[in-house]
This record gives structure tokens, sequence and C-alpha cells, in this order.
């Protein structure tokens, strides 16, 4: 017999809970401005074992000479993790499917730690490459020097779009 999968919401303590069980390299999401994240669990047989987390930008508008998406048009997938490999991949397809369509924004954007990640999670699910940046001198919340990123975007095409439209206003 099968065993119950489900993806639903679940609270920000929770996600944060299991984000520093697993050891996620960033910890908890501490956004205190971003008091309406979307945030989605991966359970299995009613154990949670992969989570989203969907904030809105820290900044207005997103670095790497993407300044034409911002708080209105865009929003970040702050942290996918999951208790382990290949599950990630998972959620991630869970989440572009049935809840980035019902966020009311064209864009969302990740970042990917050029350091730590190859960036297939992204690439295979059909993100696009839309970016670098680089996360300051240092992270006040970790303590780790700035880090070399690269800015994911989903739809594919969907930056371009919206800075065509930004030119052209």
């Amino acid at each position: 017999m099968a065993t119950a999968i489900r993806f639903d919401s679940i609270p920000p303590d929770q996600a944060n809970d299991a984000l520093r069980r697993w050891g996620h390299r960033m910890g908890a999401v501490e956004r205190p401005y971003d008091n309406t994240p979307w945030v989605h669990g991966l359970f299995h047989a009613e154990q949670l074992v992969a989570l989203t987390y969907t904030s809105t930008l820290i900044r207005e508008h997103v670095g790497g000479g993407l300044g034409h998406l911002d708080r209105s048009n865009c929003l970040e997938l702050a942290r996918l993790c999951a208790d382990r490999p290949g599950l990630c991949r998972v959620a991630l397809r869970l989440w572009r499917e049935f809840v980035f369509p019902g966020l009311g924004v064209p864009v969302a954007i990740s970042y990917q730690d050029a350091d730590l990640h190859s960036g297939n999670t992204y690439r295979f699910d059909g993100w696009e490459k839309v970016g670098f940046s680089r996360s300051g001198s240092s992270d006040p919340r970790t303590g780790r020097q700035g880090r070399d990123r690269v800015i994911w975007a989903w739809p594919r095409g969907a930056c371009a779009r919206l800075a065509e439209r930004r030119g052209a206003a």
C-alpha cells in the first residue's frame, strides 16, 4: 500500500525549525518586514521531508544588473531544502507548478551560491540563469564572507520581457 504524500502550506516557524535541523547553510529565514511569506512543505507519511520558502525581496530591487525586477513584480524563492538528496527537485517542481502561479507576480528569482552548488536543480527544472551578484563583504546572519551567487529566474524569458517593457515606458 502506498504512503500518502502531500504538498501543503506550513507555518514559517515549522519551516525554520526544519531548516535548522537539516543544517541549511543560510539557516532560518529572518526577515522581520516580511509578514506574508508563502511557505510550503512536502510531507511523506505526515513527516516534513522538504520545503520551499517564498518571500519578498530583501532590497527594493534585484542586484546583478536586474534593477527592473523589484518588489512590485518579483518574489524570491528564499529557501529550498530537504532532509535528503533528490527531494529538492520534487519540491521545486511542485512549487513552480502549483504555488507560483497563484502568487500574483510575473517573476520569481532564487540565488544559488556559486561556491557550493552547481545550479543543476534550477537548470534541470527549466529556470533561466539571468545574472550574477556578490553577497557583500560578509553576511551578518552567519558571519560568512561574501559569496558569489548566480541569479535564476522563473519562468524563462519573463525577466527579459519585463526589461523590454521598462525600457519602452
